[in-house]
């Protein structure tokens, strides 16, 4: 039986022979008739015929770069571009709630993103480009990982710039049509089936004005994740001679802070994308893309927090504890000690008669996305001169609506606090054995609540309303000219050369409102705004099965205060009035601290020869850049009377650079190629870390970002060298290495205040001479004796790495087809093999990280070294030194069916749940983890498919240790089960 190339395979073939980063060049008569003939003796289908074509195209390549293409229309390995990315050899990937949002290529976050060539800009202040949530993977058609530059390669990557590309409609031999219609089921959500669908038609036709076709494709989908994240602070010390009733014959770490983190976000996305194009002559060509992207993430996430538990550290004697061993930061070693494990945290009202207490918020800290991608552009053919002229626009302005709230429990079986503050104090159990951060109420205690009082309205008050409204406008125009000469002159076959203008703009308005409650005599209770509550999840045991955890708890209903935001601020205003409360809530209003705009103007000169001698070819050239950054902010001082002052800060710079780039491809065998490539590129920093704006929190624990105008672009030198051996249709095996230097490394360094070794305080007053800076509207909690707001928090900035870092790994692949052996295995020459295998090193670098005041405290005892402050160098955040995927796949009888389990080693780590601060003063370690994905569809004509996939299916946890792997469980994450099936008709 004769198999035949996809439509979207035949659309696609064509239009990647030359590098699509760039532009798709029109070819030759000759060398269409060649590409024709070649499609003839390819007979594959499905599965195969993506992997053909994606390694024919890798293969032609001069440069070294990764393409993995569609199966079909809508058809790409994964539902998510994270995870069709993931495929790739020296790609990994970090989830948010199980699904893929971030992409580290070589180690790196540093990568660019684009769309048909045209650079993307991000929703927030990053410089990656769109994020790959709100793009579905249902409109992409190929993706392609260019891991070594050319000179006409956009500037602007560390790991590799990566390609997302649509089908182009003048290569289409037949129209082109497609409904896909799905479900997704998450194991952890109590919403039901969420909705998918997707669409595509394109056709081509000739008429007395030329040639045209036209390509479409739109999709909907609806998706629910939910992940539950318990948090276990344990970063205090109780001595052996401390005195206190808890003390025991040796030092322990106590419990200091416990939280059940349920995080939920329901998404929206619809996308489009078309393409029309015009040949009026057989050597010109008009095109116009768009790509549109609408997504509308909202969460719905609620917090239980169990505050103020460090007060009992003295008295709460835990009844079992384990050893941590912290290990060693560079060089040093830093011993062990025993840590609480099981216990129970009592109320004791001589010791504290607030304390510990219970807080419950729902966050809603939602993104509003629309994402536009806009590309016109003409080519011309002349006898020797290729000319394409391309104008470009991307936007992504995003709103992020939140109404975010606490209340605290009012534990009717205890007295109310003393001095009139709004919490008081309720009984916890504790259970971190066995890998699991577990508490709850300690039900059998003197003074617990019964599951009817936690329940009850009246039983909780107003702690907290945080309002926001914040927006981000990003927005890059471009104009390039590109020319490519053929010479034919010696070695070198042509000339490629051409001139690209960009104008970046970013701007960032905050738009807050806060307002604190610490007193009875301000904070209404539930009864008063009782149709905004609502019991809260009662199903954070679903994932692992745990017995202990806080069941039954009240929330203002996230959903109603996201959907109503002005109608839930006016019901608890109300509420406050009929209270009688001093503290009305504002409506949030713009802060002129956290206010900035950047421009960012780039003019870049290019000049590339492409060259063939035998068995060796390539391309060498250079990339010459200009820029100019300007940047608008805001400083909030005052004056001697105390009244506020705001200035606007004008900050502006330029910088220059020249890189060159070759790119060698030696066929020393007919199926053996050598490739080598050497590069120049630069990384600008974040426009967030430019700004001289700042952002203050209410809460005490998140660092204050203050932004690094002096900021100067990271400089990376690449090497790469590798091996590829096509010794069957289908199929690889390969071998690479890479080095990169970089230099101005941007490393993330976070100053904490003090906070006094007896006591645990911070300084309340302004200028925090010891560290940290003056929060002015941050709550003291548990950081002085008197309560109220005002106390030093953490700082964090971004600054240039001082020394030289060195990023070096080794790239194995292998990809096997059975399909040649059907004569001698029949119906198991249907499958396939594909694994890969990447090691990589960090080395290098001075930027350090420092432990807090309190970690070093229990540094001094396990070291017995008095007065030791701990650093270590902070290296590259979200690296695995070692990751592999392995993918076994079946085609036969129209029966499709994959399943890839990759796996990455431990990595340190900003994603840490609910707080921003490192604890301990450190990122935390990712522990190693798998994960297995795996889809089944069935051909039940040339027309009709039907299809099951499934995401996490193991629902393999994360576990984040503090200090270092293995040390101290700090966080989990308890990850869903996504299940999603669906149907497919095509014309």
């Amino acid at each position: 039986m004769k198999h035949h190339l996809s439509k979207i395979t035949l659309g696609l073939l064509s239009a990647t022979t030359f590098n699509f980063s760039t532009y798709a060049i029109a070819q030759s008569a000759e060398e269409t008739a060649s590409t024709e003939q070649d499609v003839e003796v390819i007979e594959v289908s499905g599965i195969r015929s993506s992997l053909t074509s994606a390694l024919s195209e890798k293969r032609a390549s001069d440069n070294l770069v990764e393409v993995i293409q569609a199966v079909d229309i809508g058809k790409l390995p994964d539902q998510n571009l994270a995870e069709v990315l993931e495929n790739v050899t020296g790609i990994q990937i970090t989830r948010e709630a199980g699904v893929g949002t971030g992409v580290q290529i070589r180690g790196t976050n540093a990568n660019r993103t684009e769309i048909n060539g045209v650079s993307t800009v991000s929703s927030g202040a990053g410089r990656g480009g769109i994020d790959f949530e709100d793009v579905s993977a249902a409109i992409i058609s190929a993706v392609e990982v260019i891991k070594s530059p050319e000179a006409k390669t956009i500037e602007g990557s560390v790991g590799a710039t990566i390609n997302l590309r649509t089908i182009r409609p003048l290569q289409l031999n037949d129209t082109l049509a497609s409904f896909q219609l799905q479900g997704e089921d998450s194991s952890l959500s109590t919403d039901g089936v969420q909705p998918r669908l997707s669409a595509a038609f394109g056709d081509a036709w000739d008429s007395d004005l030329g040639e045209f076709g036209v390509v479409v494709s739109a999709s909907y989908s609806e998706q629910d994740v939910t992940a539950f994240r318990p948090r276990a602070d344990r970063d205090n010390i109780i001595a052996s001679d401390s005195g206190v009733a808890s003390a025991q014959s040796f030092d322990f770490l106590p419990i200091q802070f416990l939280n059940q983190d349920y995080d939920n976000y329901e998404y929206e996305t619809v996308n489009l994308a078309g393409t029309l194009e015009w040949a009026p002559t057989s050597n010109t060509r008009v095109y116009f893309d768009a790509v549109i992207n609408d997504q509308d993430r909202r969460q719905e996430s609620s917090r239980v927090q169990a505050s103020g538990v460090s007060a009992l550290n003295g008295v709460a004697t835990p009844s079992q504890f384990e050893t941590v061993n912290f290990g060693q930061l560079d060089g040093v070693e830093l011993g062990s000690i025993q840590a609480a494990l099981t216990g129970v945290i009592p109320v004791n009202l001589a010791e504290d008669d607030d304390d510990p207490n219970l807080r419950l918020s729902s966050d809603t800290n939602s993104r509003i996305t629309k994402s536009e991608v806009f590309r016109l552009g003409g080519e011309w053919q002349g006898d020797k001169l290729l000319t394409v002229v391309e104008v470009s626009r991307s936007t992504s302005d995003s709103t992020t609506p939140s109404f975010n709230t606490t209340l605290n429990f009012i534990n009717p079986n205890a007295p109310l606090d003393a001095d009139g503050d709004n919490d008081n104090a309720v009984p916890l159990a504790y259970d971190l054995s066995g890998g699991s951060l577990a508490y709850g109420i300690a039900f059998d205690s003197p003074f617990a609540p019964s599951r009817s009082d936690l329940l009850d309205p009246a039983n909780v008050v107003l702690r907290d309303v945080n309002i926001g409204q914040d927006r981000a406008e990003n927005q890059e125009d471009a104009l390039r000219l590109d020319f490519s000469y053929d010479l034919y002159w010696g070695l070198i076959n042509s000339v490629d050369f051409g001139y690209r203008y960009n104008k970046t703009t970013s701007l960032r308005d905050q738009i807050r409102s806060n307002v604190g409650l610490r007193s009875m005599v301000d904070s209404p209770s539930g009864d008063l705004f009782a149709d905004l509550l609502t019991a809260g999840p009662d199903n954070f045991n679903d994932a692992d099965g745990r017995a202990l955890y806080v069941q039954d708890f009240l929330l203002i209903n996230p959903e109603i205060a996201s959907s109503d935001p002005q109608g839930v601020l006016d019901t608890l205003n109300a509420a406050i009035v009929a209270h009688g409360g001093t503290s009305p809530i504002d409506d949030p209003t713009s802060s002129v601290s956290g206010f900035f705009d950047i421009e960012e103007k780039t003019d870049a000169l290019y000049a590339q020869a492409n060259f063939e001698w035998e068995m060796i070819r390539g391309n060498a050239g250079f990339r010459y850049i200009d820029t100019e950054v300007n940047s608008v902010g805001n400083s909030v001082t005052q004056d001697a009377e105390g009244n506020e002052r705001v200035e606007q800060v004008v900050t502006t710079g330029s910088y220059d650079f020249l890189l060159p780039r070759l790119n060698l491809v030696a066929e020393v065998a007919d199926d053996v190629i050598v490739r080598t490539g050497w590069s120049k590129d630069i990384r600008r920093p974040d426009f967030s870390d430019l700004s001289t704006s700042v952002t203050f929190s209410t809460s005490p624990n998140p660092p204050v970002a203050i932004g690094n105008p002096a900021l100067k672009p990271e400089k990376v030198t690449s090497f790469d060298l590798s091996v590829e051996w096509y010794f069957a249709p289908a199929s690889i095996v390969s071998a690479g290495i890479f080095h990169k230097t970089r230099e101005n490394l941007f490393v993330a360094q976070e100053v904490s205040p003090f906070e006094d070794p007896q006591t645990g305080y911070r300084d309340t007053t302004a200028p925090c001479e010891q560290g940290g800076i003056f929060n002015p509207i941050a709550d003291v909690n548990v950081f002085g004796p008197d309560g109220g707001v005002g106390v030093c928090v953490p700082t964090q900035t971004v600054i240039n790495d001082t020394a030289e870092t060195t990023q070096k790994g080794l790239e194995l692949a292998f990809q096997y087809d059975l399909s040649v052996f059907e004569d001698e295995l029949g119906w198991a020459s249907g499958f396939g093999i594909i694994a890969n295998y990447t090691k990589q090193e960090f080395s290098g670098g001075e930027a350090t990280n420092t432990a807090t005041s309190r970690a070093n405290q229990v540094f001094a005892r396990t070291t017995g070294i008095e007065g030791i402050e701990v650093s270590a160098v902070q290296g590259l955040l979200d690296l695995s030194e070692n990751a592999y995927n392995f993918t076994l796949y079946y085609e036969k009888y129209g029966l499709s069916a994959r399943a890839r389990y990759t796996w990455r080693e431990a990595y340190r780590s900003e994603d840490f749940g609910s707080t921003s601060s490192y604890p301990w003063g450190f990122p935390v370690v990712q522990d190693d983890r798998g994960q297995l994905n795996a889809s089944v569809s069935y051909d039940v004509n040339e027309h009709l498919s039907f299809g099951i996939e499934g995401v996490n299916i193991t629902k393999s946890d994360v576990n984040q240790y503090c200090v270092n792997e293995g040390a101290l469980l700090c966080f989990q994450g308890l990850t869903d089960r996504r299940i999603t099936f669906g149907v497919t008709y095509q014309y």
